[in-house]
């Protein structure tokens, strides 16, 4: 027999809520009535009496002295009777489960509740909601991309210059390439006899401090082993707290995904951040590495901690994050800068991260890499990707010390270029943002979507790439006032959204602004912001000016300038050095980590 229902809106003016759960409720086949809004509590109360209801549905959206009007209810339902015969559920914002209770109700829903959750509870099934993992397949950034170059001029430039490059690195090899292969040997070589006189051979490529710490535990300043004991913790806390009621960002599957930074210098709090804002939709992750072991020969081994800003990326802090995170989740660490580059991917690979970032041009500019050390570890760093099957973004952020958005964009071609011929899937990231060039030329002073809805045209019509706008979004538009800060974010991802890119990178509101630890709080806003812009746009869009074409057309012939410009030199690095991708002037210098380091490569290192 169907349970009759009464809904019962305790409102002045809403009852929405009330209206969708009915019609879920219909649909089930229970008869249902609903009342009108704004009666007296009297006057429900006599119609809860006059039939025998098994359930009274009371939704309470929002305002003043709600406990002491629903106290009164109540009172009155139980003084008619109603109370002894019907189960009673409060549900709206202004509802928690445990006011329901300590107001008399039998149960209560707060504002998160699904229909289904609802329904399960009348129909005396009510389900745990906690679930061991989210319900979302893992997607693949680079599929359905062909990598085909449609503009035949700049593809030409391109090859020439990365066939220029690949001959160049022949001849060549590094400290971190040799390490790298030893690692390789060691993580192949499991527990056998071999693995002591490897870890003696790839100290022989290290810096003192890294040789310290890996074989007397003697480490920088700040870094530490994280304990068994937080192990432990961190095990209870996940085997115990499961993700309740998770959110999707997109509100549909052609929206971008969405990932965030993680890099606190403690891969538990990293992993406790991280586990609180998949709930809330998040995709994936990027492992921002410290800048301090960018500038040292080799890395440390071991479940790591240290006092700063990025988090060590060890074999087993890499293998500590994909234990714990959902297998939905994406991983990227980074590796686009330093002198431990192909090992860094080869790590990442071994560890079963999903993807890597590598950038030779960057790496060599903004990141403090000499551009010849670079271009040999880059290179292997590739083939290490391209044989893991990991796709690599290339990070744009040259573009804030002031370089021209068609250098960097030329920067990032040649990258996607050498990706192909090494058998790699590259991604482009261009970034999203209010930098130097683009203040001192007015490029945004008439709105913030022209020029960068250029950039993504312009890639659009050279080559067919995944495009993921980074590092983050809305950097440079955001300020220390966090709404600020959560709604030029949900901007600029409307925007990404709009030009159908296939990821974007989002900050904490705290992020540019932090005194100190980033809170989750923070990390929480921006994405309940993007959210709400992904729902609010829907399937439209937002319409670019006709200077968006202009910006376009002006932006690719600037970039076969520059790639001219490259292809005339002997090689990569010497471009780099020479300015042609970001000179003095642009604020950008071609770095000086491992300069002079390279050996031919028919000697032994």
């Amino acid at each position: 027999m169907a349970k009759k229902i009464l809904c019962v809106p305790l409102d002045p003016v809403h009852d929405v809520g009330l209206k969708l759960i009915r019609s879920a409720l219909d649909e089930r086949g229970y008869t249902t009535v609903l009342l009108s809004p704004d009666l007296s509590l009297e006057a429900i109360s006599k119609k809860a009496a006059s039939d025998d209801y098994d359930f009274i549905l009371v939704s309470r959206t929002i305002g003043y002295g709600v406990a002491e009007i629903l106290g009164r209810f109540i009172d009155l339902l139980d003084a008619s009777g109603v109370r002894e015969k019907s189960k009673l559920i409060l549900g709206g914002k202004a509802i928690t489960p445990e006011l329901a209770a300590e107001l008399g109700f039998d149960k209560g829903f707060g504002e998160h509740m699904q229909i289904d959750e609802l329904i399960a509870y009348i129909e005396g099934r009510e389900r745990d909601i906690v679930v061991d993992r989210l319900q979302r397949e893992k997607k693949d950034i680079a599929e359905g991309y062909s990598y085909r170059f449609v503009h035949a001029e700049i593809e030409e430039l391109l090859s020439d210059i990365c066939d220029k490059l690949l001959q160049w690195t022949e001849s060549r090899h590094s400290a971190g390439v040799e390490r790298a292969k030893i690692r390789e040997e060691l993580i192949n070589a499991g527990e056998n006899g071999k693995r002591e006189s490897l870890y003696k051979k790839y100290n022989s490529h290290c810096d003192s401090e890294i040789t310290n710490g890996n074989t007397k535990n003697i480490y920088p300043t700040g870094v530490r082993n994280v304990s068994q004991e937080e192990l432990s913790a961190l095990e209870g806390y996940i085997s115990t707290t499961h993700p309740h009621a998770p959110v999707t960002i997109q509100h549909n599957q052609d929206r971008p995904l969405i990932f965030k930074f993680l890099g606190s210098g403690c891969p538990i709090m990293d992993l406790v951040h991280g586990k609180i804002v998949e709930r809330w939709g998040i995709n994936g992750f990027l492992i921002i590495n410290p800048s301090w072991e960018a500038r040292y020969e080799g890395l440390l081994q071991g479940c790591l901690t240290h006092e700063n800003d990025g988090t060590i990326t060890s074999l087993e802090n890499i293998k500590l994050m994909k234990q714990y995170l959902d297998p939905s989740t994406l991983l990227t660490v980074r590796a686009h800068r330093g002198l431990n580059t192909p090992e860094t991917v080869l790590l990442a690979g071994a560890a079963g991260a999903d993807l890597t970032k590598i950038n030779l041009v960057y790496g060599s500019l903004g990141a403090g890499t000499d551009p010849e050390r670079l271009a040999v570890d880059g290179v292997e760093a590739i083939r290490y990707a391209a044989r893991y099957n990991m796709p690599f973004d290339i990070p744009g952020n040259d573009e804030l010390s002031g370089v021209p958005a068609w250098k960097t964009l030329a920067g990032l071609l040649i990258n996607v270029m050498l990706g192909k011929k090494l058998g790699a899937k590259p991604i482009l990231k261009p970034l999203f943002c209010y930098g130097p060039h683009i203040v001192l030329n007015g490029m945004m002073d008439q709105n913030f979507v022209d020029f960068n809805a250029a950039k993504i045209y312009a890639l659009r019509q050279i080559v067919d790439c995944p495009i993921w706008p980074g590092e983050p979004i809305a950097f440079m538009t955001q300020s220390e006032e966090r709404v600020q800060a959560a709604n030029a974010t949900s901007y600029h991802a409307a925007l990404a959204a709009s030009l159908g890119v296939d990821v974007v990178t989002i900050a904490s509101t705290d992020e540019a602004y932090s005194r100190g630890p980033i809170a989750i709080a923070s990390r929480i806003d921006t994405i309940r912001a993007v959210t709400d812009a992904y729902r609010f746009m829907g399937d439209a869009q937002i319409s670019p000016t006709g200077q968006a074409d202009l910006f376009t057309e002006d932006m690719i012939k600037k970039i076969i300038e520059v790639l001219k410009e490259v292809q005339s030199k002997t090689s990569l690095a010497e471009a780099i050095y020479e300015g042609a991708l970001g000179n003095e002037e642009d604020g950008a210098y071609p770095g000086t980590f491992g300069k002079g380091t390279l050996t031919a490569a028919s000697a032994k290192i």
